[in-house]
C-alpha cells in the first residue's frame, strides 16, 4: 500500500533512483546507492539539480516548481520552459507544483515574480539548461565525442557517427547528483520550438469538463466539515460561547473555542452552517470604526505614521516658489477587495504531532511554517499540499482559511473541511489598500515641469502572514497574534539605489539619490514622501498593490499637466521620459490606436447626451519589472453618469513571451478587472463593521457589462531578460478611463470608483454657471 503523503526521498524512492555521477572531461561515469539527503530547512536544497528535475524510467520529465498556477497561465508556461530547455515532447513532462515534501522553496508566487525567478538563469530555468548539459555530456562520454558535436531533440541525443542514447537509456530513475550550474548556457530565444509558443492551457479540458480538482473538490476519509463564527464588529472579544445551544444539532462533532477564535466541527455541511448560525456567542464590544464619508481627510491624514522619502532633491520648496505655474491635485482611492467568485476553502487532517494540509494558498512553505506556530507542531511534520482555490491575485481568504481548517482538525482530532461562507470572506479578507495622493508641479514658461512634488497617505494593516506572522490575517489575530507593528517614524534621507516597487516615484522624474539616477524621467527637482498609517482593516496585496492607486495619481496628474501646458498627452509624456523602453511601447500603443493629437478641452467638451473621447496612460511596472501603455475609448452618457469603455490598445514589453495566448489572456483579464474596480468597486462600512458582505453590496462588473474589444501589441527587445506581465495592464486602466472621460467632457475625476452618481455630481458642478460678483 502506498503511503498517502510521501516525503521527496520516498517518492524518488519509488522510481528506484540510482545517483549517477560524471565528469565533463574525465569519460569517467560511476554509480552508487543514494546517500542521505542533505540536511536544510525545506529539506531539499534548491543549489542540487535533483530537486528541480528527474528523468523517469520512461523517458519522461518531472519538474519541481516553488511557484504555482492559480489561474493565471504558469503551469502551462512552466511545462513549456521545461520540455523547451530539455529538448523533449510537452506531453512528456509533469509538473508538481508548490508541495513542501516534493518541491524546492520558492516563498510566494505574487507580485509578478515567478516570470523573472524561474525564466531567466537561475531556479527553475538554471536547472533545465544544467540538466540538458550534464545529459549531453553524459552522452559525448558514452560516444567518445565532443558535445559540440552532438545533437537534442525529444529526449534523443545523436552524435555525427550515428550513435544515439535517450535520456532514459542515459540517467532514467536515476539522479544526477549534481549541483546547478551557473555556467549553463539557456537555449537562445531564436531556436525555441515550444517557449514562446501560443499553446493552450493545459488545465483547460479538466476546467471545461468539469474534471479538474479544486481544493474544495478534496475529499479525504473520515473527513468533517467547519465553519467559523467571526465577531459582530472589528476588534470584538468574546465574553461567553455557550456550547449547549447547539448540542441538540444531528452530527455535532465540537465547539472550538480559543481565545477570539470561534467554530464549529459537524459531520455534514449543513450542520456546520446551522450550527454557526446559531452558535450562542456573547461578545465584548470593540472600537469604532472611523466614519466612511470622512475617512480620507479627519482619519487617514491624521493617523501616527511610518514615513519614508524615495527621493527628494532637497530645492523643491524654492522650485516651486519660482515656478511659472503651479498645479495641485488631489486623488483617493478606496478598499477594495478580491471579490473571488467562488469562496476560499481548504482541508485539513491535524493528527497527533503531524498535519497534512491541502491549501489553495500561494505561500506553500511560509504557510507551513505559520501552522507550525498555530499548532505547536514541528515545521518539518507539517505537509501543505498546494490544490488551486478561488481566483486571487493577491491575498484573499486563502491563508485565513487554511490557518481555520488546521485549528478546527486539531481540535477535533480528524480531518476537517474548511469552506467559508459569502460572508466570510468578504467581510474579512486582507483588502487591497486606502489611498490618498497630494501632487503639486511648477511648470515652466514655455511648459515643461520644472519640479515635482508628491505625498501620500497609505492605509496598511498586515499583508501576508510569511513565515513568522500569523496575525496578519483575521484567523491569526482572534488565535491572539499580532499583526506586523506599524512603528511610526520620520522619514529619513534616502540613500542607495532608487526603490520604486510601488511605483510611488512618477516615471517623469529623474529619481536622484546622492548623484546616481534610477528613474525614468527627466524631471531632476522631485520629492516624493509616503505616510504608512494603521488601517482599521486588514489589507494585503491585491493584484498590482499600491501599484494601481499610485499610477493613477500619477498618470492622471501627468495629463492635467499637459492640458495646463497645452499639450497634447502622448508628446507631454515622450517629452518628459528618458526610459527608451517605456518610450516604446508608448509609441506602440499610439500607433495601434491610431493616436491623434488632442485637443484643448475647452474644444472638445459636451454638453448634453453621449460624449466620446479616448486617454493614455503608461508604466515601467515596479522600475523595471515590465513597461506598459494603453490606450482607452470610453463613451459618456452625461444623462445617466455612466462610462462605457469601448475600446482599449495596450502594448507590453516584458521580454521574450513564453506564451503569447497566455500573455494576451493576463493582459485582457487584468483590463476588464481594472474596468470593474475603477468603476464601481470599493469597500464600505458603518461604525462597526463592513458592510459590503455580498454581490448585492459590493459593486464588481457582471458578466452581461458589455465587454469593450481590446487589442495588444508585444514588444520584444532583443537580449531583454523576463520580466513581469500579469499586473501591468490592470495598473494603467483607472488613469487612462479617467483620461478618457476628461478628453470626452472635461470632467476629472479624481476619486476611484467613477460612479455614475460620482459623474453625475461633477457634471451638475462643472455645468453650473458662473456666478458674477456684484
Amino acid at each position: 500500500m502506498k503511503k498517502a503523503n510521501p516525503s521527496r526521498r520516498e517518492f524518488l524512492e519509488g522510481f528506484g533512483a540510482l545517483v549517477v555521477s560524471f565528469s565533463a572531461f574525465s569519460g569517467g561515469v560511476q554509480s552508487w546507492a543514494q546517500g542521505p539527503f542533505d540536511t536544510h530547512e525545506s529539506h531539499i536544497d534548491p543549489k542540487r539539480l535533483d530537486s528541480w528535475i528527474a528523468v523517469q524510467g520512461d523517458g519522461s520529465v518531472t519538474a519541481y516548481t516553488g511557484k504555482c498556477d492559480f489561474g493565471q497561465g504558469q503551469f502551462t508556461a512552466q511545462t513549456q520552459l521545461v520540455a523547451e530547455e530539455l529538448c523533449v515532447p510537452l506531453e512528456r513532462v509533469k509538473l508538481i507544483e508548490c508541495d513542501t515534501n516534493l518541491t524546492p522553496d520558492e516563498g510566494t508566487t505574487s507580485g509578478s515574480q515567478t516570470t523573472p525567478t524561474n525564466f531567466n538563469h537561475k531556479n527553475l530555468a538554471l536547472a533545465c539548461a544544467t540538466a540538458r548539459e550534464a545529459l549531453v555530456a553524459m552522452a559525448a562520454q558514452r560516444f567518445g565525442e565532443h558535445v559540440e558535436n552532438l545533437q537534442v531533440a525529444n529526449g534523443v541525443i545523436r552524435g555525427k557517427g550515428g550513435q544515439r542514447i535517450t535520456y532514459a537509456e542515459l540517467i532514467g530513475d536515476r539522479k544526477f547528483d549534481l549541483p546547478l550550474n551557473q555556467a549553463a548556457k539557456r537555449k537562445p530565444q531564436n531556436e525555441w520550438m515550444i517557449l514562446g509558443k501560443p499553446v493552450n492551457s493545459l488545465d483547460r479540458p479538466a476546467l471545461m469538463t468539469g474534471r479538474f480538482e479544486f481544493v474544495h473538490c478534496v475529499r479525504v476519509p473520515g473527513m468533517a466539515h467547519g465553519r467559523v463564527v467571526r465577531p459582530p464588529a472589528m476588534g470584538a472579544s468574546v465574553k461567553v460561547v455557550d456550547p449547549s445551544s447547539v448540542r441538540d444539532l444531528p452530527g455535532m462533532v465540537k465547539v472550538v473555542v480559543r481565545k477570539n477564535f470561534v467554530g464549529v466541527v459537524a459531520e455534514t455541511q449543513y450542520t456546520a452552517i446551522q450550527a454557526a448560525q446559531k452558535l450562542k456567542v456573547d461578545w465584548n464590544p470593540g472600537p469604532q470604526l472611523p466614519d466612511q464619508q470622512t475617512f480620507f481627510e479627519e482619519y487617514l491624514q491624521k493617523q501616527p505614521s511610518r514615513d519614508a522619502l524615495s527621493v527628494d532633491s532637497g530645492d523643491v520648496e524654492a522650485q516651486l516658489a519660482a515656478a511659472h505655474k503651479v498645479v495641485r491635485a488631489r486623488y483617493t482611492y478606496p478598499y477594495q477587495m478580491h471579490g473571488s467568485v467562488g469562496s476560499s476553502c481548504a482541508v485539513a487532517d491535524v493528527q497527533s504531532g503531524s498535519a497534512t494540509i491541502w491549501s489553495p494558498t500561494q505561500s506553500a512553505y511560509p504557510t507551513r511554517s505559520c501552522l507550525a506556530i498555530l499548532l505547536g507542531i514541528p515545521v518539518e511534520k507539517i505537509h501543505v499540499i498546494y490544490k488551486r482555490g478561488s481566483g486571487c491575485y493577491g491575498l484573499n481568504g486563502a491563508d485565513a482559511v487554511t490557518f481555520d481548517a488546521a485549528v478546527l482538525s486539531q481540535e477535533a482530532g480528524r480531518p476537517v473541511r474548511l469552506q467559508y461562507s459569502r460572508e466570510d470572506e468578504m467581510k474579512w479578507e486582507n483588502f487591497g489598500a486606502a489611498v490618498i495622493i497630494e501632487q503639486r508641479a511648477g511648470l515652466r514658461s514655455d511648459g515643461g515641469i520644472a519640479v515635482w512634488d508628491r505625498e501620500d497617505w497609505t492605509a496598511d494593516r498586515g499583508s501576508r502572514p510569511g513565515y513568522d506572522r500569523p496575525g496578519n490575517v483575521i484567523s491569526g489575530m482572534l488565535l491572539g497574534y499580532e499583526a506586523e507593528p506599524l512603528n511610526p517614524s520620520p522619514a529619513q534621507k534616502p540613500e542607495g539605489e532608487l526603490r520604486n516597487g510601488s511605483n510611488v516615484v512618477p516615471p517623469y522624474v529623474a529619481g536622484c539619490i546622492d548623484g546616481a539616477c534610477g528613474g525614468s524621467g527627466t524631471v531632476r527637482s522631485e520629492r516624493v514622501l509616503t505616510h504608512v498609517v494603521r488601517s482599521p482593516f486588514f489589507t494585503g496585496p491585491l493584484r498590482s498593490p499600491q501599484r494601481i492607486q499610485n499610477t493613477f495619481s500619477n498618470e492622471s496628474f501627468m495629463d492635467e499637466l499637459a492640458e495646463h501646458a497645452g499639450a497634447d498627452p502622448l508628446a507631454y509624456r515622450l517629452q518628459h521620459l528618458s526610459d527608451e523602453r517605456l518610450g516604446n511601447v508608448l509609441r506602440a500603443t499610439a500607433k495601434s490606436a491610431g493616436w491623434e493629437p488632442r485637443p484643448a478641452s475647452s474644444q472638445r467638451r459636451a454638453r448634453s447626451g453621449k460624449a466620446s473621447g479616448r486617454g493614455i496612460a503608461c508604466v515601467a511596472y515596479e522600475g523595471h519589472n515590465g513597461y506598459a501603455a494603453l490606450v482607452a475609448d470610453v463613451e459618456v452618457d452625461l444623462d445617466t453618469g455612466t462610462i462605457h469603455p469601448r475600446r482599449f490598445f495596450c502594448a507590453l514589453d516584458c521580454g521574450p513571451v513564453s506564451n503569447p495566448d497566455g500573455l494576451r489572456n493576463q493582459t485582457e483579464g487584468g483590463i476588464l478587472q481594472g474596468m470593474s474596480r475603477c468603476l464601481g468597486e470599493q469597500v464600505t462600512w458603518n461604525r462597526e463593521h463592513v458592510t459590503s458582505v455580498d454581490w448585492s453590496t459590493y459593486h464588481s462588473l457582471y458578466l452581461s457589462y458589455d465587454i469593450p474589444t481590446i487589442t495588444t501589441v508585444f514588444i520584444e527587445p532583443p537580449g531583454a531578460p523576463a520580466t513581469g506581465a500579469g499586473e501591468t495592464a490592470i495598473t494603467l486602466v483607472p488613469a487612462a478611463i479617467a483620461n478618457a472621460v476628461f478628453d470626452a467632457t472635461g470632467l476629472r475625476l479624481r476619486d476611484v470608483p467613477f460612479t455614475a452618481e460620482r459623474v453625475k455630481a461633477a457634471w451638475r458642478q462643472l455645468s453650473r454657471p458662473a456666478v458674477a460678483n456684484v
